[in-house]
């Protein structure tokens, strides 16, 4: 999923000192950070990684932060539903520090065994106390101590009365997406599929096989004391549940792996790469599936990067050189919808898109997105794939793909794309990849079905 440009930095000089000040500690960050959120286009992975960068949290803070930041996102309309309840007044238009702070606060008290609630109270209440006064901090400890007494006569919606509203606020999603899941899903499998986007996510590795072998580095995984598995799907991809400090394992530096999730693995599959290919990937950063394709060529032939952005194309160049494929692979400013390129045997298009396919990875991106942005993006997206045509070698392919499990952004938008297009023809999926992750023809995950991110793919082959 392509994103709004965003660096995340909450200022610099004084300014971020008395943020650090006011905002100290993992709860204090954890606040701060879903302040940010809420209130401005800032996403919650740049938040974080901003934070931990900075050097003033240990590693057991940087876990916390962590978890109470991506926790709170992914139970906010649980943990809204609980507060609301017991806030006098609206809570929904209570100060943004007081209601983020109830929020950190709560998520501790449900979900962190380990943590005493008297210090997930009385931590929120000092940060409150610090930006906002005492009157606030009040407030705030008086909700939190009346939901501890009474935390086993909590009442919730019953599901026989509105199927969407039981399930949005029990498993904590926009009731907009939940009414639309259900019509296409029925209830069992639309609540399997909140419960998945609920879960915390396990880590997917890609072993680059020109540095290493899957037996290589799921040995040298398993000294680290983690427990490998490797993917049922495809060849080379290995899971494993939890991979902190990442950036400083010394076999990660030198290229024997990357991190991609599965299905996108999958999709960069159905582009068939092959060496002395020449390759457009037109929404490339941050580089997984440049290097994905430039592995399979076996680091013969070209690929251009295409991002907008000079500090995505910043990304794309390391992780290339990380890989070993500075060489093949060449970052290209330019605006997916108009560059102007040669034309190449493979054009990738992983297109920007809702990601409610990743919504486990990212789960700020469910209450930032609503219904109509699925129409414009299924509009940019077309718009993306005109630009294509122009790209794609008679006998070449083009390939589009997404993070998202909306038919409008994907099936509908490739239909419509064939339509208008005859010198284009559907590849079934099917020839390249496991009929387990294939419907109709497309490749199509979904987190509930096969432990990976909702991901789809189509194969378009240029015929004349």
């Amino acid at each position: 999923m392509k994103k709004l440009h965003s660096d995340g930095k909450s200022g610099t000089g004084s300014g971020a000192a008395a943020d650090q000040a006011l905002f100290k500690g993992a709860r204090g960050a954890a606040v701060k950070i879903l302040m940010r959120i809420e209130q401005s286009d800032a996403y919650l992975d740049k938040m974080l990684a901003f934070e931990m960068a900075g050097g003033d949290l240990n590693d057991m803070d940087r876990r916390l932060l962590n978890e109470l930041a991506t926790g709170v996102l992914r139970w906010q309309g649980k943990l809204d539903w609980i507060l609301t309840g017991f806030y006098h007044g609206e809570f929904a238009k209570c100060l943004p520090v007081v209601r983020n702070a109830l929020r950190v606060a709560l998520y501790q008290i449900l979900f962190l065994d380990k943590i005493p609630f008297s210090a997930a109270v009385n931590e929120s209440v000092e940060i409150v106390k610090r930006l906002k006064g005492e009157r606030s901090a009040n407030i705030v400890n008086g909700v939190l101590r009346s939901v501890i007494r009474k935390l086993n006569e909590i009442t919730y919606p019953e599901a026989g009365e509105d199927q969407s509203r039981y399930l949005s606020i029990m498993l904590s999603h926009p009731q907009w997406m939940v009414r639309r899941w259900l019509s296409r899903f029925g209830p069992e499998e639309t609540e399997a599929f909140l419960a998945s986007n609920n879960l915390r996510p396990s880590i997917s590795l890609r072993v680059n096989p020109l540095r290493a072998t899957t037996q290589e580095v799921e040995a040298h995984l398993r000294g680290r004391g983690l427990m490998p598995e490797s993917s049922p799907y495809l060849p080379g991809m290995i899971t494993v549940d939890g991979l902190g400090g990442i950036s400083e394992d010394d076999l990660f530096r030198k290229g024997w792996y990357t991190i991609q999730d599965t299905g996108a693995a999958l999709a960069t599959k159905l582009a068939d790469a092959r060496p002395g290919m020449r390759v457009i990937d037109l929404c490339a950063a941050p580089g997984g599936k440049s290097t994905a394709m430039a592995e399979a060529m076996n680091g013969d032939g070209e690929i251009i990067a295409v991002d907008k952005y000079d500090s995505k194309l910043r990304l794309i160049e390391n992780t290339a050189r990380r890989l070993g494929f500075e060489g093949i692979i060449h970052p290209t400013a330019g605006d997916a919808r108009t560059i102007q390129l040669d034309p190449a045997d493979i054009v990738l298009v992983d297109a920007p898109c809702s990601g409610l396919g990743v919504l486990s990875k990212k789960p700020d991106i469910r209450w930032k997105r609503q219904a109509e942005d699925i129409t414009a993006l299924a509009k940019l997206q077309r718009e993306i794939l005109e630009r294509a045509v122009e790209l794609v070698k008679p006998g070449g392919h083009l390939i589009y793909t997404t993070c998202t499990i909306e038919p409008a952004e994907n099936q509908e938008v490739v239909e419509m794309f064939l339509r208008d297009h005859p010198e284009f023809e559907l590849v079934p999926a099917s020839e390249l990849l496991p009929a387990s992750v294939v419907e109709e023809g497309y490749l199509q995950t979904f987190p509930h079905r096969h432990r990976m991110d909702g991901t789809f793919g189509a194969r378009m082959r240029r015929i004349s």
